[in-house]
């Protein structure tokens, strides 16, 4: 990766047992703690920064602002951190603003940790298993320190029936990682409670545009020159149009797909040029430079413009990721009608939501393909116990931060949010803001119940920022009514001369074949052939990401050994 964080829970020896220094262009050391940092940007407003001095040392990793009215008098969040802990301790975190890991050993608080940001938008990884706990951003670099790895069978299968392995699992048993808001010390893990839902009532629009606004501008800061993930959508349109000085809108897609068209007007509107990339092998094919960002434990599918990252030519990155999950409650449970063989949301909560089928929805689990899977593997599990049983723990690890089902169902899904690696492989090579992880808006997510978190909220704190926000309409969302765009939808595919609403994103199946991924990928895996393209993605990516490891035990590898016919098993 081009940008690494890398440390070990003892001194400079330790470390070096490890990884070289010159592997880094900082090394700082505490009391009790070594910590390599490698970023080019490293010290940029608004982005990575270390401080040392006699009290200790402290890492602020990745994108982070300290409160406005601190803003003019710190050029180091860093330093900020270590001044502000020693007065009033670990409730300075809940200051501190942004997409984030902070590392801190400061000997005057007798403190010594690494903590995420509430939501855990930036992974860390750890193990235990070489002596000292070695920590890092890079699961196959912690993981390479683990002398026999072994590998993780309820991680492995979570990965191939859902695409995400759940929880602090990773592919492998030594390899954890931090759960959400949370804190790593040397022998114990700490949970903290920035991020606890506490709903409550307010000015749920105007309070949600306020925010965004002073969201944005703090993102406006950084440095470069600025471009914007654009979708025709409703979620990167807010920062194209609050965010001053963003040059180019990047696409990916055909020229002549109405989400391009879509786009390409938006960016037109708000003075931006536009790029669209086309949906080519590039779109899809998983390799070392995509798979290192799914860490094992994400799909690299989501990773949409990875292929295209060289012809991107901007120092600073924003995008919308999240915003759907966060503002429009994406994972919560609404209740639905049957319309032309569809269910279709009418606006209002379930009652009585059940929470496993809800989290399988939103998660994409096919049952039918994951029947599949299971006929072709040496998994001799029963994939809808597995996966139910699987989801309904994760969930019941989430409801000590909630007060009900419905925040629950939200507050498991962003723990275990599948698109990170979006974020992840954007973040190693540009500025990159992540608008949804601001802290005003994060606790604006906690205070406002789920029946306010909706597309109507959303858009309507979004037209008193911009009142042309909604000019140019998405493509398959004309109307205001969801079950009115669903019944144009239907009507458009079955009348002749009506061209239907296009998907958003490229045809999977489609490229598979036309790349002819089942022989350039899994031409050893014959018995796979048959499965969605999804699902041979994700196989793919596991045993790319288990080979990248520069020390793997071969007995992890043989679980994903070549297959000499459909009789056999992997």
């Amino acid at each position: 990766m081009h940008r690494e964080l890398f440390g070990v829970f003892g001194d400079r020896e330790q470390f070096d047992r490890f990884r070289s220094s010159d592997e880094f262009d900082v090394v700082c050391s505490g009391p009790q703690l070594t910590v390599g940092i490698r970023d080019d940007d490293l010290g940029a407003p608004g982005w990575s920064a270390q401080y040392s001095d006699d009290r200790g040392c402290c890492v602020v990793w990745g994108e982070a602002y300290v409160p406005d009215s601190d803003v003019e008098a710190t050029s180091n969040t860093a330093q900020w951190l270590v001044e502000q802990y020693e007065t009033r301790g670990h409730g300075v975190l809940r200051d501190l603003n942004g997409s984030y890991l902070v590392v801190l050993d400061h000997e005057a608080a007798d403190e010594t940790f690494v903590a995420t940001d509430p939501v855990r938008s930036r992974e860390c990884f750890y193990t235990d298993d070489p002596g000292p706990r070695v920590f890092g951003t890079d699961a196959a670099a912690v993981g390479e320190t683990i002398p026999e790895p072994t590998p993780n069978r309820a991680g492995i299968l979570e990965y191939l029936h859902l695409g995400v392995i759940l929880g602090e699992k990773t592919a492998v048993d030594e390899l954890r990682r931090l759960p959400i808001d949370s804190r790593l010390e040397s022998a114990t893990i700490t949970s903290l409670d920035r991020f606890v839902y506490r709903p409550t009532e307010f000015d749920y629009v105007s309070e949600l545009a306020s925010r965004l606004e002073r969201a944005l501008q703090r993102r406006s800061r950084l440095p470069g020159h600025k471009g914007v993930l654009l979708s025709a959508g409703y979620d990167s349109r807010i920062i194209l149009s609050q965010v001053e000085g963003i040059e180019h809108g990047y696409t990916v897609g055909s020229p002549a797909a109405q989400e391009v068209a879509g786009a390409k007007h938006l960016a037109a509107q708000y003075g931006a040029s536009h790029t669209a990339f086309p949906p080519d092998e590039r779109y899809l094919r998983p390799d070392e430079s995509k798979i290192r960002y799914s860490q094992g434990i994400k799909e690299s599918l989501h990773i949409h413009h990875a292929g295209y990252t060289d012809e991107i030519g901007v120092e600073t990155m924003y995008h919308g990721l999240l915003c759907d999950t966060f503002f429009r409650g994406h994972f919560t449970a609404r209740e639905t009608v049957d319309v032309l063989d569809k269910r279709i949301p009418v606006g209002r909560l379930e009652a009585d939501p059940n929470p496993v089928e809800t989290l399988l929805e939103k998660f994409g689990y096919s049952r039918e393909a994951s029947l599949e899977l299971t006929e072709r593997t040496t998994f001799d599990v029963d994939p809808e116990s597995f996966v139910r049983e699987a989801v309904g723990d994760e969930f019941d690890a989430c409801q000590a931060r909630a007060d009900g089902v419905q925040n629950t169902l939200t507050c498991c899904g962003i723990a275990n949010q599948p698109s990170i690696p979006f974020h992840t492989q954007l973040s190693d090579h540009f500025l990159t803001s992540f608008l949804a992880t601001d802290r005003e808006l994060i606790d604006w997510h906690l205070r406002t119940p789920p029946k306010h978190r909706t597309t109507a909220t959303f858009l309507e704190a979004c037209e008193q920022l911009d009142s042309e926000i909604l000019r140019h309409r998405p493509p398959d969302r004309p109307h205001d009514a969801a079950l009115l765009n669903e019944i144009e939808g239907f009507v458009r595919r079955k009348t002749p001369f009506l061209s239907s609403f296009e998907p958003p994103w490229p045809n999977r199946e489609a490229l598979f074949d036309r790349h002819d991924f089942d022989e350039r990928l899994l031409a050893d895996l014959e018995s796979v052939h048959s499965l969605p393209a999804r699902h041979k993605l994700r196989i793919t990516d596991l045993r790319g990401w288990l080979d990248s490891w520069d020390v793997a035990d071969p007995a992890v590898q043989r679980w994903f050994r070549p297959l000499k016919s459909t009789s056999q098993t992997i």
